[in-house]
């Protein structure tokens, strides 16, 4: 018997699997058992079956959908719902919805209108599949990360959406969209397929369809529209309502942007010569046709709400195409009967635009918004929609003025700013209000040295007494002093869009009002002030309803834009410009109410502004001055037989109409203000105050014009304010900068008979116009 140790299958006494070291047994032979974290990981058979599997489950996915998704009847577009719109009481504001479209042969559009759009939308057409999941997979990250909205969608695939199926924004509409298009891709010509798109697409004003779009921006039929008429009318596609540069003026620079685009992809495609497109210039569209049911002054409330609903992300073009939505706004219907009666008994009802040529150059817009809630009350847009297409609310294109110095007085109180040599700012600080003073920054001259208003020197002057009477050379220093980057930041605080042309302008240039913020935004920056700093994001919305269901709005919870006491110590210095005998916003004491407010006069007097409120009630208006063919701004000089048009005199006139009507019945509050420390000492002596390093003596101050002091009415009849006219030159020079000046008020009533400035409220009560309520 051999005594040697002996070795089994299962390993005994002497086996190399006792030796240290030794691996594990596998149960397999040659096969190492996996250890540690190695576990956990699949092996490559593992991995490669989950691929596998993957790719059957889409293979048989895409399978059963192309086999299970049919091409549908088209859908019933042409009879789509209207949106109604409707006040804040429930009671209808206007119904849009009213299909526009005219069906044309593709042969009947020219071709280089087809490669526009195709240069717009989709270059490779003709080459390329139905579907482009590549593009598809891009556009849903781009839209994830924040970029907006994309499409990754074909022709084909917008077509699909168009005509078979509907707007909604799901995963089961895209699905069926994809499966739609391969299979119409296979049954169908690209040239139908691209008849039927440009026949379905929506391109703004109402207009569905190429041959509809034609008439609505060019008044013509498609045959006759030319390459650059077709690439503005491809634009549209892109961004259908915030390309229409008649309706928003101030987009015009994107709408160009992509316009260029789309003729240069033209060119890269061979379809346009580099010399024709070197000799083709962008062709604006006409004047807007109205739709039916936005007669009157109806469409500039579609339009504003639609662009609100569109700019806030609740509802999209596609979602309004598709309409069904009963949308109650915040406009409350007495006081937009007021406004509306206010700009024409003081205004409009003055014009004589048969005899004066400058009057029919004057336009209007207005505002009134409720500071504790920011709910959009009142809103003027123009005289009808059909003859104004422009929303005088809503357009962000004309120089605000003097309107936004009280912005800088606020940065300057909340950024404890003080003067070149360290004087605290408060309303008793004292500036040189000297004409073309130049400004100093760290005791150095800056270059910019503004005029005052018909060039009069004002010597040592408050700051309150230099917001009464709208002194630049005062403000350009205290927007020096507070610096540019801080009064910016306050104004966007406030509620001024950041993205506000002029809004950027550097050194004191800013402080005096070059920028463009709309109507509607002034507003809400100056309701801002009468919330005591506190700001409410401004709303048209109430509610939105669809099939009997709420749709969510976006929360506007109320924010902290600048200490309550730079708030308050700015309407203070505010109120001082309405109640002081030569404040310039003497005319708003019409109202009968504790009220604060600025005067504002734009660049060649362009525009004319009134800011102003009462503890309950904030309303902006601002009369502009435009061509009516060319659409030019234009000065006011002359309008309604007057030298000049200012902040104080119709805008500030409307406005106490307004706020007096709009407030009758209310009990009238005083302000409850909590002012910075120092700003109701006494002020200081003002000859021989330096305000900056070198002035040791002030300019003796120019003497001011007597006006007759004007006391806040008692009765419901507002008494009469006559300051003398101020003598102009025949033909005002135009100025570097926003210039500001006192009120011209026409004294005794005006239509109506109302005892205030112009006639005031309690005139007669005029008519509704052609807005049946």
């Amino acid at each position: 018997m051999n005594d040697d140790p002996q070795q089994d299958d299962r390993g005994s006494i002497g086996s190399p699997d006792d030796a240290p070291g030794a691996a594990p047994p596998t149960g397999k032979k040659g096969r190492p058992r996996r250890t540690g974290w190695r576990r956990f990981l699949p092996t490559w058979r593992m991995t490669l079956g989950g691929i596998l599997a993957i790719l059957l489950i889409i293979v048989g996915g895409f399978i059963a959908g192309y086999l299970l998704v049919g091409i549908p009847p088209a859908n019933q577009a042409a009879k789509a719902q209207s949106n109604v719109f409707l006040f804040s009481d429930g009671t209808q504001l206007a119904r849009d919805g009213e299909v526009n479209r005219e069906n044309v042969k593709l042969s009947q559009v020219p071709k280089s209108v087809q490669h526009a759009v195709l240069a717009a939308e989709d270059r490779n057409f003709y080459n390329e599949s139905a579907v482009n999941p590549i593009a598809m997979v891009r556009a849903a990250w781009n839209t994830v990360i924040g970029r907006g909205k994309q499409s990754g969608s074909t022709i084909t695939q917008q077509y699909v959406k168009n005509y078979y199926l509907g707007q909604e924004q799901t995963v089961t509409r895209k699905a069926k969209e994809f499966f739609i298009a391969i299979k119409l891709d296979r049954e169908v010509s690209k040239d139908e397929i691209l008849e039927g798109y440009l026949n379905t697409s929506y391109y703004g004003r109402n207009a569905y369809g190429i041959q509809a779009a034609a008439q609505a921006y060019y008044n013509k039929d498609v045959q006759d529209l030319d390459a650059a008429q077709g690439a503005y009318l491809a634009t549209l596609l892109n961004a259908p309502s915030q390309y229409d540069i008649v309706v928003h003026p101030e987009n015009r620079q994107r709408a160009e942007a992509r316009w260029n685009y789309v003729m240069d992809g033209m060119v890269k495609k061979g379809w346009l010569s580099g010399s024709k497109r070197a000799a083709t210039k962008f062709d604006p569209p006409g004047a807007a046709k109205t739709p039916s049911g936005l007669s009157g002054r109806r469409g500039y409330f579609v339009n504003a709400i639609k662009d609100y609903l569109r700019n806030n992300d609740i509802l999209d073009e596609d979602d309004l195409k598709g309409g069904g939505y009963r949308i109650t706004t915040t406009i409350d219907k007495k006081k937009q009967l007021a406004l509306e009666k206010a700009v024409d008994h003081q205004m409009m009802d003055q014009l004589d635009k048969k005899n004066r040529d400058a009057d029919k150059n004057v336009r209007a817009g207005g505002a009134s918004i409720d500071p504790a809630t920011g709910k959009v009350v009142a809103m003027y847009g123009g005289i009808d929609y059909a003859k104004q297409f422009v929303n005088g609310a809503t357009r962000a294109d004309y120089q605000v003025g003097s309107t936004f110095k009280p912005f800088v007085f606020a940065s300057a109180v909340a950024n404890h700013a003080t003067t070149q040599d360290g004087r605290t700012i408060t309303p008793q600080t004292v500036y040189d209000g000297t004409n073309k003073r130049m400004t100093i920054s760290d005791g150095q001259p800056t270059g910019f040295a503004p005029a005052n208003e018909d060039d009069r020197s004002y010597g040592q002057i408050t700051v309150s007494e230099a917001t009464d009477k709208s002194v630049n050379a005062v403000y350009a220093q205290m927007g020096i002093d507070v610096g540019p980057d801080k009064v910016r930041e306050t104004a966007v605080d406030l509620g001024i869009p950041r993205k506000t042309p002029g809004l950027a302008e550097s050194q004191g240039s800013i402080s005096l009002g070059t920028a463009t913020p709309s109507v509607v935004e002034m507003t809400s920056a100056y309701g801002t002030l009468a919330n005591h700093g506190k700001r409410v994001p401004y709303t048209f919305l109430s509610k939105i309803t669809k099939n009997g269901e709420n749709l969510s709005l976006p929360d506007r919870a109320e924010q902290s834009a600048i200490p309550r006491e730079a708030a308050d110590t700015t309407t203070s210095i505010l109120r001082s410009v309405v109640e002081s005998p030569g404040g310039t916003g003497a005319a708003a004491q019409a109202a009968g109410r504790p009220a604060a407010g600025k005067t504002g006069t734009a660049e060649e007097d362009k525009a004319a502004w009134f800011a102003g409120y009462t503890p309950d009630l904030a309303t902006v208006i601002a009369v502009f001055g435009q061509d009516p063919k060319t659409a030019t701004q234009e000065p006011l000089y002359g309008a309604g037989g007057l030298a000049r048009i200012n902040g104080g005199g119709w805008p500030a006139q409307i406005w106490a109409d307004y706020t007096a009507a709009a407030l009758d019945g209310k009990i009238a509050k005083d302000f409850d203000l909590e002012l910075e420390s120092g700003a109701q000492e006494p002020a200081p002596t003002a000859t021989g105050t330096p305000t900056a390093p070198g002035d040791d003596t002030g300019t003796p101050s120019a003497p001011s014009e007597p006006t007759t002091p004007v006391t806040p009415p008692t009765t419901t009849t507002p008494p009469t304010v006559e300051p003398p006219e101020p003598t102009f030159p025949s033909e005002p020079p135009p100025t570097t900068a926003p210039t500001e000046d006192f009120p011209t008020v026409e004294p005794g009533g005006g239509p109506g008979g109302g005892g205030g400035p112009g006639g005031g409220p309690g005139g007669a009560p005029g008519t509704e116009g052609d807005w049946d309520y």
